[in-house]
């Protein structure tokens, strides 16, 4: 498979075109673009948010985005969905998952999503959905939209080539991509199966969080993350366009590839990141660190320091504090957390999170580490340095209940026995011995 080419950075004004001159001078939109093209704006922000906040790009292409026909609804994503209205309770029980087998029929990206949790809607430009997807086809003479929110893409199992309106991205296991709302793109498989996780964010585009009293230096740096060159096709032939809008899906006919920008700037771009380049912070004293320090991407809410989602990693790093209980310690929070595994073993589980799999720990659920876990970290030697190494786990915090999914409730994957891995704790207190 050949090697692409990035522009890095995040956040910043990009310009490429992928035939020289494409790109106008001095002139967004003029009378007549180079190469007969059409120039289209494509907004991902309000027109009037502060500069450092806006999103929006130009792109210079061969036909405009206008030239389709009306959409009909579409019945192939039957297990994708946006409702979390909450009209039931939710159940407080901490909950676990095995990774989902690969479907025995065909499926592509699309077909191949299930929808496992989420909470707000898109309507109310808040919430998140978070889906597993399970593919064995690449999109066929397919190509996709969201109106309703950006996606976060997580591999864990087999490479994906993304073919966006702006370029083309490879990601693999430990890298993660991001396509903006409303930007069209196809999905191909370049290991014939795939698997992994999507967080579909209806709230505030996803940016690098504040580093505070960190300094300017840590967590993800802006020069990691790389932004695909222009990349077009200027084909003809029957094609299909599906989008996802307030929750629903629709499919429309195409005479052309709609991937057809030759020319663009903005900053409203799709862009990867490897999360092995992650810079970890943490305690070299004592105490475990909150997890946010681990933030790589997080989307605002309206209440400074509550996140409508952030996105964080537990990657390999080195536990050095003494005297100090190193794994995450037993906690409740007000935030609720969604934990995926791309590889290896997490450090709070002794078994039973696999690679592929899940869990959900809601609004004061307890949680912590099992028993196992929990008796070998109590009687580690903390005067020697501890290496996580070979590992990459995540999580989807967000300051709303996560609400599963019947199908994620139903579902095979789901461990019945979750509880007992806290079964196995022991009662130490003695009251005669301080």
């Amino acid at each position: 498979m050949d090697t692409l080419e990035y522009q890095t950075g995040f956040g910043n004004a990009c310009s490429t075109e992928a035939l020289p001159g494409a790109l106008p001078t001095g002139r967004n939109s003029p009378q007549i673009c180079p190469y007969g093209l059409y120039a289209e704006q494509l907004s991902g922000t309000a027109f009037t948010v502060p500069r450092a906040e806006n999103r929006r790009s130009w792109l210079y292409r061969i036909r405009p985005a206008a030239l389709q026909k009306a959409f009909d609804p579409f019945d192939g994503a039957p297990a994708w969905t946006s409702d979390f209205a909450g009209h039931t309770p939710v159940s407080p029980n901490r909950l676990r998952w095995n990774p989902l087998p690969l479907p025995s029929k065909p499926a592509d990206f699309i077909e191949g999503m299930q929808t496992w949790a989420g909470n707000g809607h898109p309507a109310d430009l808040a919430g998140v959905g978070i889906h597993l997807y399970a593919a064995n086809r690449s999109m066929q003479g397919r190509y996709f939209y969201n109106a309703d929110g950006e996606m976060l893409i997580v591999p864990q199992l087999g490479r994906l080539r993304l073919a966006t309106e702006l370029g083309l991205i490879d990601v693999e296991p430990c890298e993660i991509a991001v396509i903006p709302r409303g930007l069209r793109f196809c999905v191909a498989l370049t290991d014939g199966a795939a698997r992994g996780y999507v967080l579909e964010n209806f709230g505030a585009p996803l940016r690098l969080p504040e580093l505070g009293p960190i300094g300017s230096n840590g967590l993800a740096n802006a020069r990691d993350f790389q932004i695909p060159v222009a990349w077009y096709e200027d084909r003809d032939g029957d094609f299909e366009l599906i989008a996802k809008f307030t929750g629903g899906f629709w499919r429309t006919r195409l005479g052309h590839s709609p991937l057809d920008v030759v020319a663009w700037h903005g900053t409203n771009t799709p862009y990867k990141y490897d999360l092995r380049r992650f810079n970890a912070m943490g305690s070299i004293s004592y105490d475990h660190p909150d997890p946010c320090i681990f933030t790589v991407l997080t989307s605002p809410s309206g209440m400074p320091g509550a996140a409508n989602v952030d996105f964080a990693i537990f990657p390999p790093r080195i536990l050095a504090m003494e005297h100090t209980f190193r794994p995450p310690w037993f906690h409740r929070n007000i935030a609720s957390e969604f934990m995926g595994l791309i590889q290896g073993v997490y450090d709070a589980k002794a078994d039973g999170f696999s690679p592929g799999g899940a869990s959900l720990h809601n609004c004061m659920s307890p949680h912590g580490p099992d028993a196992g876990t929990f008796e070998k970290a109590s009687r580690a030697d903390t005067s020697q340095a501890h290496y996580i190494r070979d590992t990459m786990a995540f999580m989807f915090e967000t300051q709303r209940v996560i609400r599963p999914t019947s199908a994620a409730m139903s579902s095979a994957a789901l461990q019945n026995d979750y509880d007992a891995v806290w079964s196995g704790i022991k009662k130490y207190f003695d009251p005669s011995r301080p």
